[in-house]
């Protein structure tokens, strides 16, 4: 049935009076739950900020609990195009003269000429033996081809010392009469996969044409027969005039935590390798650290803050503020950051006595020319105060762990509020549902009203026309 707006028997606006009257006894209860809900959700959304700053701040404070931060060494070599160098954890302050006396090279073989890659090559067996010993067979037949073998080697079990390739090339002429001239021809090429003499190897086998020394057939693979482009060879450096002899060129096990990344031989010339603190890349971590605390702690004040009448910013008060497990934190992470280091090896035993301060806003500063002269006089000072089993970082560390970890009080809080939400969310719906029929009711009643005075209004009409004409 379609009800009319305005009432045909009494003219007044029924739908518009039911709905205000329906919503007048809903509002009440909705706005209490929208209420709750606002509050909820800005309690709910300043927790995730708070835990997203802590979770910040422990990725920062996690750089310095292992201390490998404060053996960090940089090095400097007087001929990078003779040899790089670069320093890790374990590296010690020094200078060194280096001499690269040999760099090791792959053992690298090629084959005689195929007319081209199809070409057959025999049958028979080549066993492959490296310089360490290990061994792995190949076996051919008539209709093994040159890219056949090829294959065949690098898919082989057990090979991880020689590399098969074919390259496609001129020619070698014989004489200005020779056929072949200006023919490309194809040529195997056996590459030990790495450098150094202990990781060389041979061929031999059997050739199915029972001649194994006519270097044709299989044969022709044999190492008797095969052209020798770079012979195996070790690496050879002269470090302060001692000798040391490597497989590789790539040396990380003379000097202590610094690998040698050699790029040619330099017989007779020295390249002064210098290793020292990396302070920079120390100072550059610590001034995140301090950083870290000061966005941290910005953020608490923030949630925490009260923004009365006197706030001319208008952004009124923070989500937590007054809020119990705000100060805890505050007060906590203050304190780690404060506190002295029961675990530090001397006198040096807190964050302000090599640098770094905090002021009565609570606004942490480094002093840069303290932290470098203590760095400089005593390294271990500092590493202690950081990393130590009582440093700021391993305190701190746990503190945030505590503060972040699944079940902590914040997960916890936030675990509660989010049901409380949803619990809002649908009392709201049931508030709602029985607006929407108590408005029904109404319409209906209010109806049946304006069919009663339109029937009333008809009679009165009636009696009055009938009065008149008598």
């Amino acid at each position: 049935m379609i009800v009319s707006s305005t009432g045909v028997g009494s003219g007044i606006d029924i739908q518009n009076i039911v709905t205000q009257l329906a919503k007048a006894e809903a509002q009440p209860a909705l706005n209490a739950i929208s209420r709750k809900t606002s509050a909820a959700n800005a309690l709910l959304s300043g927790l995730g900020t708070l835990k997203s700053a802590l979770s910040d701040f422990s990725k920062i404070v996690a750089k310095f609990k292992d201390g490998n931060l404060f053996k960090a060494f940089k090095t400097t070599s007087s001929d990078e195009s003779v040899l790089k160098a670069t320093a890790a954890a374990g590296a010690v302050a020094g200078s060194y003269a280096v001499e690269v006396v040999q760099l090791a090279k792959a053992q690298k073989s090629v084959s005689g000429e195929f007319a081209n890659a199809s070409a057959l090559v025999g049958s028979g067996t080549l066993t492959f033996e490296g310089a360490s010993g290990s061994t792995f067979n190949v076996a051919t037949d008539s209709a093994t081809t040159l890219e056949g073998l090829r294959d065949a080697i690098n898919r082989a079990s057990g090979n991880d010392f020689v590399a098969a390739s074919i390259v496609n090339v001129d020619h070698v002429s014989t004489g200005p009469d020779d056929p072949d001239n200006g023919k490309t021809i194809s040529k195997l090429v056996l590459t030990a996969k790495n450098a150094g003499t202990a990781n060389g190897f041979t061929v031999s086998g059997s050739d199915d044409d029972g001649n194994n020394a006519d270097a044709s057939g299989i044969s022709a693979f044999f190492s008797g027969s095969l052209q020798s482009l770079t012979a195996p060879l070790d690496a050879i450096i002269k470090v302060d005039g001692q000798t040391a002899t490597r497989s590789s060129n790539n040396i990380s096990d003379v000097l202590p935590g610094v690998t040698l990344d050699l790029q040619k031989s330099n017989v007779g010339e020295t390249v002064t390798v210098q290793i020292s603190l990396d302070e920079e890349a120390i100072k550059k971590t610590v001034q995140e650290f301090v950083d870290g605390y000061n966005k941290l702690t910005s953020t608490t004040k923030s949630l925490g803050k009260y923004g009365g009448a006197t706030d001319s910013s208008g952004s009124g008060n923070g989500p937590l503020i007054g809020d119990s497990t705000l100060r805890l934190i505050s007060n906590q992470i203050r304190q780690v950051a404060t506190g002295k280091v029961s675990s530090a090896s001397g006198d040096i035993n807190s964050l302000a006595l090599i640098g770094i301060s905090i002021n009565r806003e609570g606004v942490m500063s480094l002093d840069s020319g303290k932290l470098s002269a203590v760095l400089k006089s005593d390294l271990q000072a500092v590493s202690d105060v950081f990393s130590s089993a009582d440093g700021v970082a391993t305190r701190m560390d746990d503190r945030l762990k505590l503060f972040l970890q699944s079940g902590g009080s914040l997960d916890t809080r936030q675990n509660s509020l989010k049901k409380q939400i949803s619990t809002l969310s649908s009392q709201k719906i049931g508030i709602e549902e029985r607006q929407a029929s108590y408005q029904a009711m109404l319409l209906k009643q209010f109806t049946a009203m304006d069919v009663t005075v339109g029937t009333l209004n008809t009679t009165s009409s009636f009696l009055q026309n009938w009065i008149n004409n008598s």
